[in-house]
């Protein structure tokens, strides 16, 4: 017996879109200077972004960075994160084979909806993961509003 299942083409468009920039960011997003020992470009770390019924919650992978090495802003709506992860040049007698971890600086920003409350975001860093809280403003809250039955 088979299963139908409904094609979602947006779904497809988005996942070739993803392939694509993977591809480009594989390309041009690192470069290695062989008179320089280094590496350096730009990355973006990955995102989880959820809302509950009291916030949305960001969750950014940030790992090998240290709390002071990020920078964490919101300005006219827009939350933005910055940083920078440095290559470790390999000392005498050690070889680097392979490096595929980036390094260079980052930078994501964020729209926020009107219903945040940018004067409360809370940051913390826990295991090379950013969680931020962007609570919602009390009147943006879902209110439950009971019904009366009365008798004719």
């Amino acid at each position: 017996m088979s299963t139908i299942v409904r094609w979602d083409p947006f779904k497809e468009l988005a996942t070739v879109q993803d392939r694509m920039n993977r591809m480009f960011n594989d390309m041009w997003g690192r470069t290695h200077h062989a008179d320089e020992d280094y590496i350096s470009g730009s990355w973006m770390p990955s995102v989880d972004v959820r809302e509950t019924k009291d916030a949305l919650e960001i969750a950014a992978e940030l790992p090998g960075l240290e709390p002071k090495d990020v920078e964490v802003s919101v300005e006219n709506g827009i939350l933005t994160l910055k940083g920078s992860r440095h290559f470790e040049k390999a000392t005498e007698g050690e070889t680097y084979h392979r490096v595929e971890r980036a390094y260079g600086s980052f930078e994501r920003s964020f729209s926020l909806p009107t219903n945040v409350d940018p004067e409360r975001v809370h940051a913390v860093y826990r295991h090379g993961v950013l969680h931020l809280t962007l609570p919602k403003r009390e009147e943006a809250k879902p209110k439950s509003i009971s019904i009366k039955v009365e008798d004719k």
